[in-house]
């Protein structure tokens, strides 16, 4: 073999070197991350309702309006709510409600926020303890996720692990895990995560940042090395074949 093969083969073998670090650092940087199979932007919920039966008198607010703690809502006129006050078992106010000299029940926001889901109108009956609309939480939004998560890679989630969110628009947003819940249902391990950050405002990115925006949520899990997620993926292989 002449010098000038010897050359090129010694180019050759550290081409190949280099070619499979570089395939096993992204290999591994992709076993260091796991995506979510769903995941939306969610709001802290407060229901609006009253554990007096009655019928709806007025509703004061539309679907979406935003409202202030303390704001009415709904009247109602309740019998039962009359006859436990005239024995004194309950007061005429708190945080959620009033009742004025009339006997008339007005429901108020117990939280700022928006108003969703109304179930009720004007004239209807409503029963004890039947949710008539909800108001979704300001400066409460987070992202609820959910994932397909592998032995080895619970044991990689660390508390507070870093999240990173991209929004339909391709905003991305910098996040934390902040709790980490899984249920068994039909046999299949469910996983679902809560991810926060400063930088979820309500109505920002164009409106985007709201309750219901579909979102992807990527998770960091813990760096074991360089080889860790090659080693995970051959052990995790090996085990898929039975050896």
């Amino acid at each position: 073999m002449t010098w000038a093969n010897r050359f090129k083969l010694f180019v050759g073998l550290i081409a190949v070197v280099g070619i499979v670090a570089v395939l096993t650092i992204v290999f591994n940087q992709r076993q260091a991350q796991v995506m979510s199979a769903s995941a939306s932007i969610q709001a802290a919920e407060y229901p609006v309702g009253s554990d007096y039966g009655g019928t709806v008198l007025d509703r004061l607010v539309d679907d979406g309006d935003e409202v202030k703690a303390g704001q009415a809502l709904f009247t109602l006129q309740s019998p039962t709510l009359q006859a436990d006050l005239a024995e004194g078992l309950v007061t005429a106010d708190n945080v959620a409600y009033s009742v004025g000299d009339d006997g008339v029940l007005t429901l108020t926001a117990s939280v700022d926020g928006t108003l969703t889901d109304i179930t009720t109108e004007r004239g209807s009956f409503v029963q004890a303890g039947q949710v008539l609309a909800v108001i979704n939480k300001t400066g409460s939004l987070f992202v609820s996720a959910d994932f397909v998560l592998t032995s080895g890679d619970y044991a990689r989630i660390e508390p507070g692990a870093a999240v990173d969110i991209v929004l339909p628009n391709q905003t991305r947003v910098a996040g934390t895990m902040d709790t980490l819940d899984v249920q068994t249902a039909d046999g299949q391990a469910e996983t679902t995560a809560k991810v926060v950050s400063p930088d979820l405002v309500d109505g920002a990115a164009n409106g985007l940042m709201a309750p219901g925006t579909p979102v992807t949520a990527t998770i960091s899990l813990r760096d074991d090395g360089l080889l860790a997620g090659a080693s995970d993926g051959l052990f995790s292989f090996l085990r898929t074949i039975g050896l």
